[in-house]
């Protein structure tokens, strides 16, 4: 069943990235701004604080900059991934995702691109970050989250498709599924006072989303989102 699953994903990621491929610039610029209206638009958005945003590749995804942008000058305390290696024993090693506090929209405009072209902290800017788990740097330890506020009211999230039924496609990396779990475990076993999850918002070019008749093969772990906004002026709003 799970390898099934596997081959599933990969035929459809191989699929979507030979489309987002062929996207025009301009197509994802007009999109990426319907995108970023409808969701400056959203009550949970003008009403969050502490918000996580994907920084978007430089083709086949949505602009985040408009967001970062804007959240920034709104007074939000804007969170952005940091992908580092997290050593489970001496012979085993993960790529994991943390949310690390970005300063100002200068820092964001001097961040270096990565691997993926993704702007990115370096090492050093990320040992001295607020962390959304609270303390700073990355992965840190049960008691840091009583240093400072925690968590996250709101994450834009990006994927490779979408379907109607608000389920969502990674880049097969699973860093935002097993962030949401974590995230989901750590509030669950603090204090009452924990905020919930936050609300999760996808953000999908028109050609990644998926026609109705399909559905994007799912495991347990895959988190759905709560809203989806397309770029061709849609948003898909989940009823809980």
């Amino acid at each position: 069943m799970m390898a099934g699953l596997q081959v599933a994903k990969k035929d459809l990621r191989r699929r979507m990235r030979d489309a987002l491929h062929k996207i025009p610039a301009d197509s994802i610029t007009n999109q990426s701004k319907a995108a970023s209206n409808r969701l400056f638009a959203l009550q949970e958005y003008q009403d969050a604080r502490r918000i996580g945003v994907y920084l978007s590749m430089p083709v086949g995804e949505l602009s985040t900059t408009t967001i970062v942008r804007d959240a920034l000058a709104n007074g939000k305390e804007v969170f952005v991934p940091y992908i580092h290696k997290l050593e489970l024993s001496e012979q085993s090693r993960t790529s994991v995702m943390d949310m690390l506090l970005l300063e100002s929209m200068e820092e964001f405009e001097a961040l270096k691109p990565d691997n993926w072209g993704i702007p990115s902290l370096s090492e050093a800017q990320a040992l001295s970050r607020e962390n959304c788990f609270g303390g700073k740097g990355v992965s840190p330890q049960p008691e840091d989250a009583t240093k400072g506020p925690y968590g996250l009211d709101l994450i834009v999230m990006p994927g490779m498709a979408f379907d109607e039924g608000f389920r969502r496609l990674g880049h097969g990396k699973g860093y935002y599924d097993h962030f949401l779990t974590r995230y989901s475990r750590e509030s669950a076993a603090s204090e009452p006072t924990r905020p919930k999850l936050p609300y999760l918002v996808a953000l999908s070019l028109k050609e990644q989303m998926l026609p109705p008749t399909e559905e994007i093969p799912v495991a347990e772990h895959d988190w759905p989102v709560d809203v989806l906004i397309v770029g061709d002026d849609r948003t898909l709003v989940r009823q809980h």
